[in-house]
């Protein structure tokens, strides 16, 4: 595909696009630092102006002082991302430096604006419910114009991104919910005389760090009992019972405390899944990876998918993938989960399903396995193993015929029973398929197949296990192994997430915001790609026509 037809034509101020692109007297390194600055307001720059009339609509129309032009706001916020910039240095290289403002397409009597004005920009960006824009914007443009399909091979894995908060035990964090409330109420005029006693304990004192095991225990069962007179005594005080760090605080009180007959808060023994950890991140939950013990964090989860294309890149050759959706859930949500909401996403951005998933065994089940069969795609990836029994052969070692409720075991044996199971509570449908005792206790793989305990052998499989059977026996094969390795690359696109645009850790506050973060992050991710990929086809075009040129001859 030609560069001519990917490339808007769109120039920047002539006296930037000399300095950077023509002089003589500019160092080489310097050029080649200008030159994805010089892209991005010739291509990028263009792409964001399309969305001028979404971006207009987050403002009033006369009133107060003119907002700083939100398409070049935007820009910036992208431009944090690619250099992992924070606002205040971003605001002075708006000012100071020559290459963000060709970026921005700014003359030099365009004035800069103050940093604050970002923080305001991203919260207008989350209330019109434009998170997305960036992203989205990119991905249209990468799609009009051949570098991502409508439908094609795509993979997907998720990582964990930690919240911005520290740390803190759970007597810290009922501490600081208790006197998040209080100053909330003292700020509204509402502090009762008879509460001093309780200001000055959780807001004027803090918790002695060499305190023993005794005391801070103490100290927790008073202050459950504290929230706990608090909230009775706030009973029919709407002024106090609508502050949003009184529900904070009901909600922190229940997930740490139980109340007893005699009336006292007695401390939960374990806190249940989605706890508050942090009362300044309320949202972020602690999780941990299940393949890895020692691997836990408090914040969110993110699920990146991105294009996986025929060819395999010759060395240094850029990646021509691109990534597709970016989904920020929370850090206790499943993958299975996380895929449904990344192909909802796809769809809504314009996308048609994958015709290939290459995934992990987090999102294969034999639910995903059927969905993906019945709207004509293919999911791949390993299944779950099936849990182990000791000894004893598992269900994986039997030949399951669901469909017509039998199955054959390892001594080649066709079971003599089956009968159906039905959850009450959900409609799941299993099958309990039985060998009787006389077949089992002649079998000279008596030991292998059944448990000390039991005198015949039973297994228990889903209504769709047969889709789980054709791929744990394909997933033996060599072809399926080799297939496999098209996944693998998306271990380096999240190293890149990570490392080039600053995924893991979040900036802001709130999953609201986590999300905004993650798609100015996708958006600067397909943006750098994209420029180093043109790069690299624009000097391998060259070199070429060099090596076909006929040398002169005197």
């Amino acid at each position: 595909m030609s560069l001519s037809r990917k490339l808007p034509c769109t120039e920047p101020d002539e006296d930037l696009l000399t300095l950077f692109g023509q002089a003589t007297n500019v160092p080489v390194a310097v050029r080649r630092g200008a030159d994805f600055f010089m892209f991005f307001a010739t291509t990028v720059f263009p792409i964001l102006e399309s969305y001028r009339t979404r971006l207009d609509a987050m403002y009033c129309v006369d009133n107060g002082r003119p907002a700083w032009d939100p398409i070049r706001m935007l820009a910036v916020a992208i431009l944090q991302f690619v250099t992992r910039t924070p606002d205040r240095q971003a605001a002075e290289a708006v000012q100071y430096d020559r290459r963000w403002r060709m970026a921005l397409r700014l003359s030099a009597q365009d004035a800069a604006f103050d940093p604050s004005l970002l923080t305001v920009f991203r919260k207008r960006l989350l209330d019109s419910g434009e998170e997305s824009l960036a992203f989205e914007a990119v991905l249209e443009f990468l799609v009009e114009h051949g570098w991502v399909a409508k439908r094609s091979r795509q993979r997907l894995d998720s990582t964990h991104v930690c919240g911005l908060l520290e740390h803190m035990s759970r007597l810290e964090c009922v501490r600081k919910t208790l006197c998040g409330f209080l100053n909330d109420v003292d700020r509204s005029g509402l502090l009762p005389e008879s509460w001093s006693g309780y200001w000055d304990y959780y807001v004027e004192s803090k918790v002695d760090p060499r305190a023993k095991a005794p005391a801070l225990k103490a100290k927790f069962a008073k202050a459950g009992n504290d929230i706990r007179t608090i909230w009775v005594a706030c009973a029919g005080l709407k002024s106090l019972t609508n502050l949003d760090s009184f529900v904070l605080l009901q909600r922190v009180f229940l997930e740490n405390y139980e109340l007893q007959p005699t009336g006292e808060a007695e401390k939960r023994r374990a806190q249940p899944t989605g706890a508050v950890h942090n009362p300044h991140e309320p949202e972020a939950q602690w999780s941990s990876k299940s393949t890895t013990k020692d691997k836990t964090w408090i914040g969110y989860k993110t699920q990146a998918a991105e294009t996986v294309r025929e060819e395999t890149c010759a060395p240094g050759e850029p990646t021509a993938n691109f990534l597709t959706a970016i989904v920020t859930q929370d850090a206790t949500a499943s993958d299975k989960a996380g895929m449904s909401e990344v192909l909802a996403e796809q769809q809504l951005m314009g996308l048609e399903p994958p015709s290939t998933l290459y995934v992990d065994g987090a999102y294969v089940s034999s639910q995903a396995l059927k969905d993906a069969k019945d709207q004509g795609r293919e999911l791949r990836g390993p299944a779950p193993h099936s849990p182990h029994r000791g000894k004893v052969f598992t269900v994986e070692a039997f030949d399951v015929h669901v469909e017509e409720r039998y199955a054959i075991c390892p001594a080649k044996k066709r079971s003599s029973n089956c009968s159906q199971l039905k959850a009450r509570d959900t409609g799941k449908v299993d099958y309990r398929i039985e060998w009787n005792k006389s077949l089992c206790q002649s079998c000279p793989l008596l030991d292998q197949c059944v448990g000390p305990t039991q005198n015949h052998r039973t297994i228990v499989v889903g209504e769709l296990h047969s889709f789980l059977q054709g791929r744990r026996l394909e997933m033996e094969t060599k072809a399926f192994k080799l297939e496999m390795h098209s996944r693998n690359a998306i271990e380096g696109t999240q190293s890149e997430l990570i490392r080039a645009h600053g995924m893991r850790r979040a900036r802001y506050r709130g999953k609201g915001m986590v999300r905004l973060q993650n798609y100015m992050i996708g958006a600067a991710c397909n943006i750098s790609r994209l420029f180093r990929r043109i790069e690299w086809e624009a000097i391998s075009a060259h070199s070429a026509c060099i090596s076909t040129t006929p040398a002169l001859t005197g």
